[in-house]
């Protein structure tokens, strides 16, 4: 049996005895389902709709290899049929039935709670001139849309989810637990194949009554979530709940720090919204529409993150023992849980807070090492800006963010120089015929590496001055506070309650005429918490929507797209940006010098044609002079040996000699 009971899905070699095929009144299969008690089957709302009145479910793994047909019926209101909103985003599309006649309870299966980045899955469905059941292997993708449904991207193109698979259990490959349930396939206009599926948490939440059902850890610490004696759920600390938000919608960040002192009750009221509406089962369905009442930018993606854990007064490896029960690695269970996890390649979005606070912070910042080695990302919170805190920034941001640079700057250093160099060897020997010039990408380059050697120097004298490390991932350390419904003209004047437990950083901010209404600045701010808010523009070539979006808000006019990267000054450079330009760089480079081979070899060719059909030529003279021949073979060779040469050009005068001599009967060397 599988860890949460019922029959596992531990070997393709076998029909699952959980797996239902659903007929319609019509006789033909609507769809699939999911025995998840003797008496209750999961599908897909659309299924019940294509089946119309009459459902039969049919047991094609049964413990005593019939198929039994069994009628069935929607089971009251556990029926949520799909929805879309205005961005077209859907929702729902899950329904229980009850059967008339149980089955045996070791042929059912419960759901289990497992993070999903990157897992390995298979599904049992019913697709057409597959009656019995096929297995269907697939990757999963991420997260879309607001309820918090996943993407799969099928292994091979045959096996997209397609019409009679829609409600088959999706189980893990590694544990064999059934994580969700199918809900559709698509193929879109540029050939794209995707399967999509609604995970066990978000099938609880639409469907509460299956909880019992559903097994595994849940997301979220029962200490992380609001409480009646906690902070009112009406403060929110909006540019907070803003950053938290873009991190959980995954801005680029792996590791991102925040503090909230035990006093800050905004703060702290902000971070347990960010974390319930960014989990797929505790996300309330207000949040899940676009026409959601909260500030713009600062709800979450469902599914932002695949786990939050309150370390305080916790030991780090209980901790890891968690993470390892959420990623489904107790195989083998007499390993210590951080061994597994080093093991592992599977990954998680992680939410940490009070890491000062936990028994042993030390142990446990080398277990965040491991999980941010291994391609994890993190959202540390602190409790207050001290040793541990520093040392964190130190291990997990600025010494990772060094290391990635000096890789970048070593690859930049090839793509300016090796590359560069056989590049323009290329273009020495050959016209670029069709070829976009690469002036542009090489003087970003240039520039994108120069300005990575000056944030070098900079670092390195911030080291020798003792000063502390620049990481845009640090959170503003006192950000405005926002009560939503309160007077928003308070804040055009720029008097703000600064709240409990704020010190004297917190003044009230100054007023700035030239900011739009409802925004705030600071008179004062710690430099060293204020890196998020900084984030660094570039200017790469006009592909990037985002980009040229936010450069335009930046510096209110358009810059010349074939510049390099650009930051303003005091500001740490953007890695990810960085390593965008340089793949595409790189990838022009590469594909130009593949082309310019081309023309290389092309040239080269015609240089051999040309000589065979000289030689062929003078013999059939014997002696004799053809100027007007001789002419176009000159004209031909010159070409050829010009530097660079023009094979296009060339091309055309080997083919004009060439025709020529075919024409006087001097035979064909081709």
């Amino acid at each position: 049996m599988a860890a949460g009971g019922g029959d596992p899905a531990a070997s393709p070699m076998k029909t699952p005895s959980w797996a239902v095929r659903i007929r319609g009144a019509d006789g033909e299969i609507a769809g699939a389902g999911i025995l998840l008690s003797p008496d209750q089957v999961l599908t897909c709302a659309h299924v019940v709709d294509r089946a119309a009145a009459r459902l039969t479910a049919e047991f094609v793994g049964a413990t005593d290899h019939s198929v039994p047909a069994v009628p069935a019926r929607v089971d009251g209101t556990a029926y949520v049929p799909e929805t879309r909103d205005a961005d077209g985003d859907p929702s729902g599309d899950v329904a229980l039935l009850r059967l008339e006649r149980p089955r045996p309870v070791e042929e059912t299966v419960r759901l289990h709670r497992l993070s999903a980045p990157g897992r390995e899955v298979r599904m049992y469905g019913f697709p057409y001139a597959h009656n019995g059941g096929i297995w269907f292997r697939s990757t999963v993708v991420g997260g879309c849309g607001r309820d918090g449904q996943v993407q799969l991207s099928p292994v091979s193109p045959g096996e997209l989810a397609s019409p009679g698979c829609s409600g088959a259990g999706v189980a893990d490959s590694r544990t064999g637990e059934v994580i969700g349930m199918v809900l559709s396939g698509q193929l879109d206009q540029h050939g794209n194949r995707f399967s999509f599926m609604s995970p066990a948490e978000t099938i609880a939440r639409h469907l509460p009554g299956l909880k019992p059902h559903i097994v595994g850890p849940t997301a979220v610490d029962e200490r992380l979530l609001p409480t009646d004696d906690g902070p009112s759920p009406d403060l929110l600390d909006e540019p907070f709940a803003q950053r938290l938000a873009a991190w959980l919608r995954d801005d680029g960040s792996q590791v991102k720090i925040s503090v909230v002192g035990p006093g800050d009750a905004a703060r702290a009221a902000t971070l347990r919204r960010a974390i319930t509406l960014a989990d797929r089962e505790l996300r309330t369905a207000v949040s899940i529409d676009r026409a959601s009442l909260d500030p713009p930018g600062t709800v979450p993606s469902a599914g932002g993150h695949d786990l939050a854990v309150d370390a305080s007064g916790v030991t780090a490896a209980e901790i890891a023992e968690r993470i390892a029960d959420r990623m489904g690695l107790w195989q083998h269970p007499e390993d210590p849980p951080l061994d597994r996890i080093r093991a592992s390649r599977s990954t998680l979005n992680l939410v940490v807070v009070g890491v000062d606070e936990a028994i042993d912070p030390l142990p446990l910042l080398d277990l965040l090492e491991v999980l941010r080695a291994g391609g994890s990302r993190l959202l540390l919170v602190f409790r207050t800006a001290g040793d541990c805190h520093r040392l964190a920034r130190d291990r997990l941001l600025t010494r990772p963010a060094r290391e990635r640079r000096a890789r970048l700057v070593e690859r930049l250093r090839d793509l300016t120089g090796p590359l560069a160099e056989d590049l323009h060897e290329r273009l020495a020997s050959v016209v670029p015929h069709g070829l976009r010039p690469f002036d542009s990408d090489l003087v970003a380059a240039h520039a994108a590496l120069a300005d990575l050697l000056r944030a070098d120097d900079a670092d390195g004298e911030r080291d020798r001055a003792g000063g502390p490390a620049r990481d845009r991932d640090l959170d503003p350390d006192q950000p405005p506070v926002r009560v939503r419904g309160a007077d928003r003209d308070s804040d055009r004047d720029g008097h703000w309650d600064p709240g409990p437990g704020r010190d004297d950083r917190d003044r009230a901010p100054d007023h700035d005429p030239h900011q739009p209404p409802g925004r705030v600045r600071y008179a004062d701010r710690d430099p060293d918490l204020d890196w998020d808010l900084d984030r660094v523009r570039y200017l790469e070539p006009g592909r990037d929507r985002d980009l040229d979006r936010d450069r335009r808000a930046d510096r209110g006019h358009d810059q010349d797209p074939g510049r390099a990267p650009v930051r303003g000054a005091g500001a740490v450079p953007d890695l990810g940006r960085y390593e965008r330009l340089a793949d595409r760089v790189a990838s022009r480079l590469a594909a130009g010098v593949a082309e310019l081979d081309r023309l290389r070899d092309r040239r080269d060719e015609l240089a051999g044609r040309l000589r065979g059909y000289h030689v062929l030529h003078q013999h059939s003279l014997q002696g004799e002079e053809d100027p007007a021949v001789d002419d176009l073979y000159l004209r031909a060779h010159a070409l050829l040996r010009a530097r660079p040469c023009d094979v296009r050009a060339a091309e055309a005068a080997v083919d004009a000699y060439t025709r020529r001599v075919d024409e006087h009967g001097g035979g064909d060397a081709r």
